[in-house]
């Protein structure tokens, strides 16, 4: 394997992910009640853009987020003021000193591994007083989407603890037990194989400083962030396909989706309800690839 094609930040790179969920909820959605997301038309399962580089944010931090270089900005339950202020402040500005907003941009751009990737909005709020611009990064995501239909399931649970002593009290007489059995809800799709896609432009890469090193840490990141986001709603997620476009030519070779075709996934035939990988087929045309572009299978 060549890691010097993937990894060049003057080629533009597209590729294909493939991951796996079994009894577990990918991507929940606040606006139905945290129900898996779906595309109400055709009942396929959809993961957001957003959702897959949280993953890879904390990936990188937990790896490399001692780093100088490799701070993530968007934290959880962080506050993205402290950082811009930080940045005003390495660069010897004033708060609401916006004629240093290139030098405090420059800054976080320098340190901050997620800025440096998939760029940020850091104009902040008026009267914030902390300016930093606007950063477009270099690697973009789409939303990933089920091969086939899935059916989000809502499974009542229950919990036999009390939460408190005061829930003893609503007892209407002595000989009565307290109450027990909570009730909650657990979402989750059965089974889905999700195909998502990126890119990487050069371009953009020059602008906020990406490098080579950067780009294969983005690679490692897709093919084992799943590990360490292991909990009880997720249930078991894992990378299942890693395919990489890579073109000779900074503006690319080839069009995107003319390469996403030489990837296909189908259901076996006689499979109904697929619940596991080897339910598919994955087939990857290499023989008739466009004149400048290489496929590297990082991962299937």
């Amino acid at each position: 394997m060549n890691t010097e094609i993937y990894t060049d930040i003057k080629r533009r790179h597209d590729f294909v992910l493939l991951f796996e969920v079994t009894d577990g909820n990918p991507n929940g959605d606040p606006d139905a009640g945290n129900l898996p997301r779906v595309d109400p038309e055709t009942m396929q399962g959809l993961v957001t853009d957003v959702c897959l580089k949280r993953k890879v944010r904390d990936w990188v931090n937990a790896t490399k987020g001692t780093e100088p270089r490799y701070k993530i900005f968007v934290q959880h339950r962080g506050y993205l003021v402290d950082h811009k202020k930080a940045a005003y402040e390495a660069v010897g500005a004033e708060k609401g000193e916006d004629k240093k907003a290139d030098d405090a941009r420059t800054w976080m751009c320098q340190n901050y591994y997620d800025i440096r990737t998939f760029g940020a909005v850091l104009v902040g709020k008026k009267g914030e007083g902390y300016n930093c611009g606007q950063v477009r990064g270099p690697i973009q995501l789409t939303f990933a989407r089920s091969i086939d239909p899935v059916v989000p399931l809502d499974l009542s649970i229950t919990r036999v603890a009390l939460e408190s002593h005061a829930e003893e009290e609503t007892r209407v007489d002595e000989d009565e037990k307290a109450p027990t059995g909570t009730m909650g809800r657990k979402t989750l799709v059965p089974y889905g194989l999700y195909r998502g896609h990126g890119f990487f432009t050069p371009h953009f890469a020059q602008d906020t400083g990406c490098t080579s090193e950067d780009l294969a840490l983005f690679w490692q990141a897709l093919e084992s962030m799943w590990d360490l986001d292991h909990s009880a709603s997720r249930g078991l997620m894992s990378c299942r396909g890693l395919y990489v476009f890579s073109h000779e030519k900074s503006v690319g070779n080839a069009p995107a989706h003319k390469l996403f075709e030489h990837v296909t996934v189908k259901i076996k035939e006689g499979v109904e309800a697929p619940r596991k990988f080897v339910d598919y087929t994955v087939e990857v045309d290499e023989e008739n690839l466009p004149a400048g572009v290489v496929l590297t299978r990082l991962v299937g």
